[in-house]
């Protein structure tokens, strides 16, 4: 949306009843002819707006799309998402992100958001492809955290947090965190969130956080793209939900518990993570690159690896791998 566009839907939510083209020219300093192209502009990107040679414009409705602006009006956060870019198609967000790190200062970056309608290369843990059509949530978060190393998973474990308590708040849905970053519903896989990380020996420079929510989406359109069953936050609820207002909270509950991990204050994100988690407690089947192993996980560490009882009963961590319920 163009800095003109803006402010004519700033005139036209403020009024709430039609404004003449001829009064928003005025108002502006631009053409009629400007006001024009600018509401054409709005109603592409979703806004509906009324055009009547009598009346003028009225807007009806506001767009559906994740725009900053819309974002911004539910936004309650104090620097997470109060940067946002937007875009309506990208290859990947998170490559966006990484030509934003390369080409500007970090330090003027904490706290970016990355967002877009529909991704055409989307990836997540290990590379792997991630299908991010239109409907969805799919944001990269950029972040320069003061902590060590070993303690970065707690990132991803506050962003677990925050998708499953948002699902829960907002729609009563008992949504669970499986290790080591999914979010399920029931036995079915509704958000996946992945950790990239630029450091050298135990410094930090920072770390693109990167989430994507099958919120409006259909999950047929995913049944050949992963190896687990799939849902969608409009399958579970049954109407399509408001993306807007879900990020916006979402980006809330993230930042709080972001701000415990800035703090080193590590006890309740794993406390609250163990409350919510689909993995502990159950036997699974965890491979790694090396080797494949099962038993009953028991517990989590303080550096996030999670804990094993295998059927010998021997106790084995493990740092990173496939979980699956078995």
């Amino acid at each position: 949306m163009n800095e003109t566009a803006g402010k004519i839907l700033k005139i036209l939510e403020d009024r709430k009843e039609p404004v003449s083209g001829e009064e928003i020219s005025r108002i502006l300093g631009i053409t009629r002819s400007a006001v024009w192209k600018d509401i054409k502009e709005l109603k592409a990107l979703g806004y509906s707006i009324n055009s009547s040679r009598t009346d003028g414009y009225e807007l009806v409705s506001a767009t559906a799309g994740l725009l900053p602006h819309e974002i911004e009006k539910y936004l309650k956060t104090r620097f997470i998402g109060r940067d946002i870019r937007y875009f309506e198609k990208t290859e990947s967000t998170t490559w966006v992100a990484k030509d934003l790190c390369v080409k500007n200062d970090i330090s003027t970056l904490d706290g970016t958001v990355i967002i877009a309608e529909e991704q055409t290369g989307g990836y997540g843990r290990l590379g792997r492809a991630w299908a991010s059509p239109k409907g969805g949530i799919w944001t990269t978060i950029i972040l320069k955290p003061d902590i060590s190393v070993d303690r970065l998973f707690f990132i991803t474990m506050a962003a677990s947090i925050a998708v499953a308590r948002t699902i829960r708040n907002m729609y009563d849905v008992g949504a669970l965190i499986k290790w080591p970053n999914d979010i399920f519903i029931g036995d079915k896989k509704v958000c996946g969130i992945y950790l990239e990380i630029s450091a050298e020996a135990d410094v930090i420079h920072h770390c693109l956080l990167g989430i994507g929510i099958d919120a409006n989406v259909k999950p047929e359109v995913f049944h050949n793209n992963v190896p687990v069953a799939v849902t969608s936050l409009k399958d579970e609820t049954g109407a399509d939900i408001n993306r807007v207002e879900f990020f916006a909270q979402f980006l809330k509950e993230f930042e709080l518990r972001y701000d415990f991990v800035m703090k080193n204050d590590f006890e309740p994100i794993l406390k609250e993570w163990k409350s919510l988690s689909y993995t502990l407690d159950h036997r699974v089947r965890v491979t790694t690159p090396r080797k494949t192993l099962e038993g009953e996980a028991m517990d989590i560490d303080d550096h996030g690896a999670l804990i094993i009882k295998k059927d010998n009963g021997t106790i084995e961590k493990v740092v990173s791998g496939d979980c699956t319920p078995i």
